[in-house]
Parts: C-alpha cells; sequence; structure tokens
C-alpha cells in the first residue's frame, strides 16, 4: 500500500514538473480622464465647446424671444380681429415652435459633431501612446478602471501599475 502510494505520488510529480507554469502577465491601468485632464489641446477643445454651446444657446434665446414677442402680439389683438387673421397668426406662432424645437434637436447634434470632431484625434493619440507605453514596459492589459456610466471595471487597482503619468510623459506633458 505505501508502495503504490510513492508511487502515485511519484507520477504527481513528475506530471507538474512536466506543466509548464504560465509566465505572469503584467496588467496596468491608466485614467482615461486624469489623462485628459492633463493635456493642454483638452483644456482648448473645452474652451471651443464652450463658446460653441454659448453661440447655440444665443441663437435659441433669440429665436425663443422672437416667438414669445410674436405671441404676445397675437394675444393682444382686439376681441373682433377677424378669424383668418387670427388664425394666420396662429399658424405663424406654430411654425416658429416647430422652427424653434427643429433648431434644438439640430443645435444638439451640432454640439455632438462638434465634440466628436475635437476630441477623435486627441483620443487617437493618446490611444497611441497607451499602446506604445504597453509595449514599452511589457504590459499584456491595460485597462481603463472608470465605465463611461461613473462605475468601476476594478474593484481593486495596484496603484503602481496606473500607467497614465507614463502616457503623458510619453505625449510630452510634465
Amino acid at each position: 500500500m505505501r508502495s503504490i502510494l510513492i508511487l502515485i505520488l511519484v507520477c504527481a510529480i513528475a506530471y507538474c514538473h512536466g506543466q509548464s507554469i504560465p509566465e505572469t502577465q503584467k496588467i496596468g491601468h491608466a485614467d482615461w480622464e486624469y489623462i485628459f485632464s492633463k493635456l493642454p489641446e483638452y483644456k482648448k477643445i473645452e474652451s471651443d465647446l464652450k463658446v460653441f454651446e454659448t453661440q447655440l444657446q444665443n441663437q435659441v434665446k433669440i429665436k425663443r424671444q422672437e416667438l414669445e414677442t410674436k405671441f404676445a402680439s397675437y394675444r393682444a389683438l382686439p376681441a373682433d380681429t377677424p378669424q383668418t387673421i387670427k388664425k394666420d397668426k396662429e399658424e405663424e406662432l406654430a411654425y416658429l415652435e416647430q422652427n424653434l424645437q427643429r433648431f434644438q434637436q439640430d443645435a444638439q447634434a451640432s454640439m455632438q459633431k462638434k465634440q466628436t470632431d475635437l476630441i477623435t484625434p486627441v483620443f487617437t493619440r493618446v490611444e497611441k501612446a497607451i499602446e506604445e507605453v504597453a509595449h514599452e514596459n511589457g504590459y499584456a492589459y491595460i485597462i481603463n478602471p472608470l465605465l463611461v456610466g461613473g462605475g468601476n471595471v476594478l474593484l481593486f487597482a495596484d496603484a503602481k501599475n496606473n500607467v497614465s503619468n507614463m502616457v503623458l510623459k510619453k505625449l510630452g506633458v510634465e
């Protein structure tokens, strides 16, 4: 019985010794928000977007004031105003209101396009820098520790694996 046990133990050791031990893979994380917040061009993008948004809001305000002025004019019509004139004014008000709603939708789409147009080249540059840092430092994976919705991707992230500062250095930002 003892010899069988020893034989099984020897076989198990031989089997385990023959198995290769997997190489440990380095995993790093990079905080996109932190990296972007440190880039000088990101501050310019934020500024450009605020200016663009203000311009759109001013145009919406002008259209809304025009609608309110026409509505006040409509309400000020005398009671004996002919129905055809009232109907024309109501149609004009409906048209202006639809025009305002359409402009607001177009402005929102325009704002999103402007943001995408401005951020895409920076995003591509940061993505390339992250890839270079990963290759240069032997990382198998680099992940973003935050989801878009704000939830964490990782339950634990060792700060020594945060490559955000290396990425900023690669981008020439101190």
